[in-house]
């Protein structure tokens, strides 16, 4: 029996792309692509989620990369204008989850523990969970078993009786070899259709 819901929120909940700032300042989308895939990487910005500061993070772009000074920095002083939004269907979903009042609710989240509390102030759906573990926070983040596991032992929920719903399929798997049920999210939709065929929505 299900009796835990995990939720991943970015790319789930929340629309976050450093390109709805970037195409700000870019005039050109090649150079922007450029930036974002050579200078702050993907990669760059796991290590803050992983727990690195995002002054230590800047400093080593800006002494790698001093020629983007202005463009690096804007990463951080702007960072809210990469947010796009709420992905409103899946806030529907778990409103509806929530009235049933038959399960527990967490969030494991890769995010920096220096702008997620950006994301509390803005999205009140954020205090519907019973707990959320911040990467960040934790000086740790998926795919690492460790990071799934401080979740299951601060909230005591066994992996047999929990879903999790992320939309990066390498996390996904990673739930899945500790024993945790995982749909890979793509939409509200599909989730929707997934949750009716699992008798949980």
């Amino acid at each position: 029996m299900i009796r835990t819901i995990i939720f991943d929120l970015g790319g789930v909940f929340i629309d976050w792309n450093p390109q709805y700032l970037y195409r700000k300042i870019f005039s050109n989308e090649e150079e922007m692509t450029y930036f974002l895939e050579n200078i702050c990487t993907p990669d760059w910005n796991e290590e803050q989620d992983g727990g690195r500061t995002i002054q230590e993070a800047t400093d080593y772009l800006l002494a790698k990369h001093p020629e983007h000074a202005d463009n690096i920095r804007v990463y951080y002083e702007r960072w809210s204008e990469m947010l796009g939004g709420v992905i409103a269907g899946t806030v529907a979903i778990f409103k509806e989850l929530k009235e049933k009042n038959k399960y527990n609710f967490y969030a494991l989240t890769n995010w920096s523990a220096e702008t997620y509390p950006i994301a509390q102030e803005k999205y009140d759906f954020l205090g519907w969970f019973d707990g959320v573990v911040v990467s960040g926070t934790e000086k740790d983040r998926k795919p690492f078993a460790s990071f799934y596991q401080t979740l299951l032992n601060r909230y005591q929920v066994n992996p047999s009786e929990a879903i999790f719903i992320d939309d990066n399929q390498r996390n996904v798997h990673a739930a899945e070899s500790l024993g945790i049920k995982s749909i890979p999210f793509t939409s509200p939709e599909a989730l929707r259709q997934e949750l009716n065929e699992l008798n949980i929505l």
